[in-house]
């Protein structure tokens, strides 16, 4: 169901009504186009050290505006010194080593950010803080999370705010992040915290594809028949992957024209049966050579407040958002015999569908939010597996929030209206906002991010 309201503020009467009864007037955000430049319009980069970060200050330099200057140059994009009605405003706080400094944040964007274009970013570069020299650098990057938080709840006309918390080492590998929160690709991304890490052994920023990122990998999408499944099957399509679109035979006919329509493949059968995963390999190994990118976005709800939910729903909702993907990820991941490597192949990425319910939990959702926090959980576990790192594989979560499909369309009115403002753009997002997350994660740039939950959820008040 189409937001309606969001349509009557943006036209000219509805936006006066709005503005005269103060009531919320949602920005139309600005989503990936084909011909449209992932990034339009000039960016201001600065590090405290300056206007522009070309000075020295008590403040230090930081070790990122040098190399960020240079990556937007490469891209075409214009770094001015100043500018009336910049895209995008780019701090580098990685010199920030005390509290004190801390007073370069305001400095750099109390002056700009009533500049800032409609739909505009706003980024902080910042240092882990357990990586911090000591505990006074540790508590002023620590402090970075809740400027960039505020920020994005203060901000307005669809501009949202990111923290990017780049290790030392990790310079070479900030492309990939960088230019997807500063692109059209997140428009529903908003308030949330990216950790970026060295990368050995990796291809370096300088060898991407901005174009087609996934030319030559071939992606598997579980649930792809329809909803956001569909969306990022044709997503990562468009990024120039081989898309394996899997989902249960009763799915036949949708599947099947979702794979026609990208060019794709299809695989049918219930991945809660006791041989799936292993047909699943199988497959992948047979006719495609093994897998690069494994999305596991297939899952059911069947809510019921706890009192009144059944053993059975429980036990479909579990198996099919969880238990379904602990087992076809440890049979991509297993070697079936000495002779023959994985499934998943090295640099692989593997992208598991979470949700908000999972972070803040949701009345009638036990089941589900269960589920949902243990994919989470699952996440956090195996990015430290060797078995993993070792081979440069990666694995994230996309945790989406009031996303407008055919299931939030059956919600009733005012709790449907309540999901699309409860947040800071104040609307609800889009399959394409969750399959552009997606493919972020897939992509060979994104490396360095590895064990992460991404909120697609435009900042929601629900959660951290």
């Amino acid at each position: 169901m189409p937001d309606r309201y969001l349509s009557w503020t943006a036209s000219g009467p509805g936006g006066f009504v709005a503005s005269r009864l103060g009531l919320p007037r949602p920005e139309p955000l600005i989503r990936r186009r084909p011909g449209r430049p992932d990034i339009s319009g000039p960016v201001l980069v600065g590090d405290g050290t300056g206007e522009t970060g070309t000075g020295e200050s008590d403040t230090g330099t930081g070790r990122l505006a040098k190399p960020v200057r240079e990556l937007l140059d490469s891209w075409g994009v214009t770094v001015p010194d100043a500018a009336d009605s910049p895209a995008a405003l780019v701090f580098d706080a990685t010199g920030i080593t005390n509290s004190a400094q801390l007073s370069a944040l305001h400095a750099f964007f109390r002056s700009r950010i009533r500049s800032l274009a409609p739909c505009g970013r706003v980024v902080v570069l910042g240092t882990p803080p357990e990586l911090a020299g000591d505990a006074r650098e540790a508590a002023a990057q620590r402090a970075l999370e809740g400027f960039v938080r505020s920020v994005g709840k203060e901000l307005r006309r669809g501009a949202t705010a990111h923290l990017l918390l780049v290790a030392p080492g990790a310079e070479n590998t900030v492309a990939g992040t960088l230019r997807f929160v500063l692109s059209a690709r997140s428009a529903y991304v908003s308030g949330q915290v990216l950790r970026i890490a060295p990368v050995a052994g990796g291809q370096g920023d300088e060898a991407l594809d901005w174009g087609a990122p996934l030319a030559g990998l071939v992606a598997l999408v579980t649930g792809a028949a329809r909803g956001i499944g569909a969306t990022v099957a044709e997503t990562l399509a468009q990024d120039g992957a081989t898309v394996v679109c899997l989902d249960v035979p009763a799915q036949s006919a949708e599947l099947r024209a979702v794979a026609d329509r990208i060019g794709g493949a299809t695989l049918e059968l219930d991945l809660t049966a006791v041989d799936a995963p292993a047909r699943v390999a199988a497959h992948l190994r047979k006719h495609h050579g093994g897998v690069d990118v494994v999305v596991h976005n297939a899952g059911i709800t069947r809510d019921k407040t706890l009192g009144r939910m059944e053993a059975a729903q429980w036990d479909a909702v579990v198996a099919v958002n969880l238990t379904a993907v602990e087992r076809l990820t440890e049979a991509l991941l297993e070697s079936p015999s000495a002779a023959q490597s994985p499934v998943l192949r090295e640099d692989g990425r593997i992208v598991c569908t979470s949700s908000i319910s999972g972070i803040a939990g949701n009345v009638g959702q036990t089941n589900y939010a269960a589920s949902k926090a243990g994919l989470i959980g699952l996440v956090q576990s195996l990015a430290d597996d060797p078995g993993l790192s070792n081979r440069r594989i990666t694995i994230n979560a996309i945790a989406p929030g009031f996303i407008e499909t055919l299931m939030t369309a059956a919600v009733p009115l005012f709790i449907r209206e309540a999901g699309r403002r409860l947040n800071s753009l104040k609307q609800g997002g889009q399959p394409v906002d969750v399959a552009e997350a997606v493919a972020f994660f897939a992509a060979p740039a994104s490396a360095g991010v590895n064990g992460q939950v991404l909120r697609v959820c435009g900042q929601a008040l629900l959660g951290a």
